[in-house]
């Protein structure tokens, strides 16, 4: 039997406190931009560097801007958590310049692209957030806002979360990792995957139609990683269906799952969806898949 990482809690934020904003990835829209961060404006302090705001091609500035503007909230003391203005592509582009990074505790909030982010502090051991981007934050109603700020502030465990369907019944328990299964897929072969041994594994994609889940999910098995991980957790998969095909994306999903042996529950509110629960990463929980349901047995704060 292999051991199961353990990952280390951020300390727990408080109203006021001094956070910052990065754009690692991609370009974004300045108006969810600011409707995002004024939302996080009412109860921290948020700042960010003007170059934010920089565009090249399908990237948020250059690798040099993107990097050195990561590289020091990872390391910066001063503040207390890093929100992540939108996913898109360019997080892969800079982890090789990461290494040597020492991060300093604290959450990292972010999914789709960000995915990269969290696999890197998922090595370093440390506990991270797969929440919404600030450039989504003002789109998805008061409850994904109110879960976010507990999940920060609270060093009691994030409760529960409920699922739509049972693909493979079942229970299991260990930390939850993952994110986006296009970009874990990426990161295959790489050094910057985390360690998946005992883990419970979630997945969510967009825009990935049937035929490419089926691609990146049959990687993942000839990779080992469903023989590595306990269970599964599928957030949602937005836009992923075939047209005119006479089979789902869920479907696709469903037949892959029960190939694995592994528990698996879908329909978890959380991806590029309406919703996007944020959940921490690194913590342990426990998935029972035929009740669809996640509980969260550690607090990510301490």
């Amino acid at each position: 039997m292999f051991s199961t990482p353990r990952y280390r809690a951020f300390p727990a934020l408080r109203p006021g406190d001094p956070v910052v904003a990065i754009a690692p990835a991609g370009p974004f829209d300045r108006a969810s931009f600011e409707a995002g961060l004024e939302i996080i404006a009412r109860r921290y302090e948020v700042h960010y560097d003007p170059g934010i705001l920089t565009r090249q091609r399908y990237l948020a500035g250059s690798d040099a801007r993107r990097l050195g503007e990561l590289w020091r909230a990872l390391a910066d003391t001063g503040s207390r958590a890093v929100f992540c203005a939108r996913g898109g592509y360019g997080m892969l582009r800079l982890l090789a310049g990461l290494e040597g990074v020492a991060p300093v505790p604290k959450p990292v909030i972010g999914f789709s692209d960000i995915t990269a982010l969290h696999q890197l502090l998922q090595r370093q051991g440390l506990v991270s957030v797969h929440g919404p981007n600030l450039t989504q934050l003002s789109r998805l109603d008061g409850s994904a806002q109110t879960r976010l700020c507990e999940i920060l502030e609270s060093e009691a465990p994030a409760g529960e979360l409920a699922g739509v369907e049972t693909y493979v019944g079942g229970t299991a328990e260990g930390p939850l990792l993952g994110g986006n299964l296009s970009m874990l897929t990426r990161l295959l072969g790489t050094p910057f995957l985390a360690p998946l041994e005992g883990a419970v594994l979630l997945l969510e994609d967009v825009g990935e139609r049937p035929y490419r889940l089926d691609r990146m999910w049959t990687h993942l098995a000839l990779a080992g990683v469903f023989r590595q991980v306990r269970g599964i957790v599928l957030g949602e998969f937005i836009g992923c269906e075939e047209k005119d095909a006479e089979y789902s994306s869920a479907d696709v999903l469903r037949e892959l799952a029960v190939g694995t042996g592994l528990p698996c529950a879908a329909g978890f509110p959380i991806g590029h969806g309406a919703q996007n629960q944020p959940v921490p990463l690194g913590v342990r929980v426990r998935l029972d898949a035929d009740d669809r349901r996640l509980t969260f047995l550690e607090s990510s704060a301490g």
